[in-house]
């Protein structure tokens, strides 16, 4: 009879904790730009589908791991609102906020180049800038009164990845190659966090 009580002792608890919740912490990594709503645009390219396609990328190399869940704020060629998108995250609480964009000025092929961060008037988000600029080839790092960085509670930094009509960054962004290398940079930045 021991034996039997130890037995669904066991098993009790064995259950009860795999129905435990786990306190899953939250990236968030927003797309800029979608739907109408096309970003810098050279040519047939736009911004709105560098994003996306590198979120997307981002996500799909983080699926296999359990520390934490990378959420996006669009996943389709949508435009969610600057608003639905703060109150989106703030509702989640996430550990860290990334907002993707390209940069571009107004002549039709310049010659700069590099990424561009813009940060919030927090430790966090400027820790989080400095881990950006030891993967990426950072230009600026720069505080802004932006809306996705000033309605996030979160740390959060706002990312232009290079320019649009600088030709050597255009066509890295738009690959398959450098889209996979970017969303790699960022899933090493956020592990390291």
């Amino acid at each position: 009879m021991r034996g039997f009580k130890l037995l669904a002792l066991s098993a009790f608890s064995a259950s009860f904790l795999s129905f435990t919740p786990i306190n899953k912490k939250y990236i968030v990594i927003d797309a800029g730009h979608g739907g109408n709503d096309t970003g810098s645009v050279y040519g047939n390219v736009s911004e709105k589908e560098i994003t996306i396609n590198i979120a997307k990328e981002i996500k799909k190399f983080n699926e296999n791991q359990d520390k934490y869940e990378v959420i996006l704020t669009r996943d389709s060629d949508t435009y969610p609102t600057l608003q639905e998108r703060t109150a989106m995250i703030n509702k989640l609480n996430p550990e860290i906020v990334i907002s993707l964009h390209m940069n571009s000025n107004p002549e039709k092929e310049t010659p700069k180049q590099g990424t561009e961060v813009y940060i919030q008037n927090t430790e966090n988000s400027k820790k989080l800038a400095e881990k950006i600029s030891k993967k990426f080839d950072v230009a600026k790092i720069e505080e802004r009164n932006l809306h996705m960085l000033r309605e996030t509670k979160a740390p959060a930094v706002l990312v232009e990845l290079g320019f649009m009509n600088n030709t050597k960054e255009r066509e890295y962004v738009t690959s398959e190659k450098g889209q996979k290398e970017i969303a790699q940079k960022f899933t090493d930045i956020i592990r390291e966090y």
